[in-house]
């Protein structure tokens, strides 16, 4: 995955009605830990990463603060001071023919951030942001179709189905997202 080009990094914070989306901090480095190493977030992805690897990767040295994850495209998915997940926006590198140099969506919310709506919203304002920043570019989604979780925020957020295909042992679903553009 690339990043996205021409959009100027980081933009100001995106409020929603309960959440900021904004760049990762150093006191973002315990939840991402969590995150990532988290078995239920990590179910339909592979398998979570070990503690002991993460550790060595962020380390926490008060000298040299580690910010994780900061790249363009990262967004912390902030509820009340607190990073509760991550949403990623990054230009796919072409694993996938359909998606090759569009802008992919890609989130993680923690456990107990899950059945509460905020990946809706958080995922509905990084794409509003992106129609605003790149207007007319089309977003694309890979999920399991096993993933029910997934596929009902997919179809909420308005991508449509472009393909199926097997990888990594499993049914994946590639969908599609374009920004409505007002007509002239």
């Amino acid at each position: 995955m690339e990043d996205l080009g021409p959009v100027a990094w980081p933009p100001e914070p995106i409020r929603t009605e309960r959440l900021v989306l904004r760049e990762p901090e150093t006191w973002d480095r315990a939840a991402f830990i969590e995150l990532l190493t988290s078995p239920e977030v990590h179910t339909y992805l592979g398998g979570p990463r070990t503690r002991d690897e993460l550790e060595r990767e962020m380390p926490e040295v008060p000298e040299v603060p580690e910010v994780p994850e900061r790249w363009p495209g990262s967004f912390v998915v902030d509820l009340d001071g607190s990073m509760i997940g991550q949403i990623l926006l990054r230009r796919d590198t072409g694993h996938l023919r359909q998606a090759a140099g569009k802008a992919d969506l890609g989130y993680l919310f923690l456990p107990r951030a899950w059945g509460f709506g905020y990946a809706a919203e958080a995922c509905a304002a990084a794409l509003g942001w992106l129609a605003g920043a790149l207007p007319g570019e089309p977003v694309v989604l890979a999920t399991q179709t096993a993933n029910v979780g997934s596929m009902r925020l997919a179809a909420k957020l308005g991508f449509t189905e472009v393909e199926r295909f097997e990888a990594w042992g499993a049914e994946q679903w590639l969908g599609m997202w374009s920004p409505v553009t007002p007509s002239n």
